[in-house]
């Protein structure tokens, strides 16, 4: 996919933001279209269906937070990449994110070129969905049909976010293998993007509610593992 094929959705509440972040990224090709609070961030997400979503966490009319919660409950929009431009000191906010189905986290203030390294490396996972790998999977009573993206549990479907789903997918591939909190960062986050330690807890902690606390086990200080 070419950079002019990728569209990009900036949402800040900060005219200047806009302006610098939007000019960086469309230098780089990119399809970059803006949003100047929350409300019109999703509003803009369903008419134009991004790749990627940059967006504020404090923003007038509807914060980032909602913001996300509402795209990911939003039919065709569930696997956008999300990532949240945050000021420093906001750290408690991080976990709220991941929990309304964020990607990762970019903190402002950073430097154009850093930036744009940071975005690149998050649509390089558009790339790797490209992998050669089998499209519908059963393990026991649930069913993960990665080319869709779905996830049917006891005959129920369930829509998970991107990063969960991957990581149900990770374990799963693999069941009652112990995969180490590293090699999980590795392969659904990726070495490019440094994420919290917190990080994969809250998304087992989500799989947990939807899928059964039974089938995620913790081994301290390793990872974790599915069993059936």
């Amino acid at each position: 996919m070419k950079n002019k094929d990728i569209r990009i959705l900036l949402v800040d509440d900060e005219p200047d933001i806009l302006e610098i972040v939007s000019y960086n990224l469309s230098s780089e090709g990119y399809d970059v279209f803006t949003a100047k609070n929350g409300l019109e961030g999703v509003a803009k997400a369903k008419k134009k269906n991004p790749h990627l979503i940059i967006m504020d966490v404090m923003m007038p009319e509807m914060d980032g937070i909602e913001a996300c919660e509402v795209i990911r409950g939003t039919p065709g929009l569930e696997n956008t990449i999300i990532t949240f431009l945050t000021a420093r000191g906001e750290d408690y906010s991080q976990v709220a994110g991941f929990d309304a189905g964020a990607d990762d986290y970019i903190t402002k203030p950073i430097k154009p070129k850093v930036l744009v390294s940071k975005v690149k490396a998050l649509l390089r996972r558009l790339k790797e969905e490209k992998q050669e790998v089998e499209d519908i999977v059963k393990v026991g009573n649930i069913i993960i049909n990665r080319e869709e993206y779905k996830i049917v549990n006891d005959g129920e479907e369930i829509v998970l976010p991107r990063k969960e789903f991957e990581l149900l997918s990770l374990l799963t591939s693999k069941p009652s293998k112990v995969f180490k909190r590293e090699v999980i960062l590795d392969k659904v986050w990726g070495n490019e993007v440094v994420v919290g330690g917190r990080t994969i807890d809250v998304h087992i902690r989500k799989l947990r509610e939807k899928i059964g606390d039974h089938h995620f086990k913790t081994v301290k200080g390793v990872g974790y593992k599915f069993v059936l």
